[in-house]
Formats: structure tokens, sequence, C-alpha cells
């Protein structure tokens, strides 16, 4: 299966791409995805317990199950605002 992922803010900066196209085994979750790409980018470990996740522009779960040409967003907390 072939998903795009989709990163934001820091996240994006840390990968050097706003959007990356991996393939992913069947039954893949957004957390087995997040995972690889912290393997490829270990400077993202740190986002693990903060980041919020979606799937086709919907709020996701980790453990939500992926399917062929989803989009997985990963988004960082945001501050701000006054």
């Amino acid at each position: 299966m072939r998903v795009t992922i989709r990163l934001f803010a820091r996240l994006r900066d840390i990968a050097g791409t706003a959007e990356l196209h991996r393939e992913v085994a069947p039954g893949a979750t957004v957390a087995s995805i997040w995972q690889r790409l912290v393997d490829d980018f270990p400077e993202l470990a740190p986002y693990a317990q903060s980041i919020s996740t979606a799937v086709n522009a919907d709020y996701a779960r980790m453990d939500c199950l992926v399917s062929d040409g989803d989009e997985v967003a990963f988004l960082p907390p945001v501050s701000g605002g006054s």
C-alpha cells in the first residue's frame, strides 16, 4: 500500500519536506507510520507524546488503520495567540 504523509511546522523542518510517500504493509497504523518516520528522522522522536494526527483530513488516533492511498498528517502542538 502507498500512503502520503504530510508534516507541518517543526516536523516539516526536521524532515526537510512537507510531504512524503511511503509504501506500508497491509494492517499499518498511524503509529507504525510514525515509527518509520522516527527511524528515518530521529529528531522527530521527542514529539511522539504531543503530536496530533489525521487520516484523510479527519483527526485520528495512533491505532487507526490506514488504507492504500490514504493521507496521514502529523501536526506538532501549536502555541501562540493572545
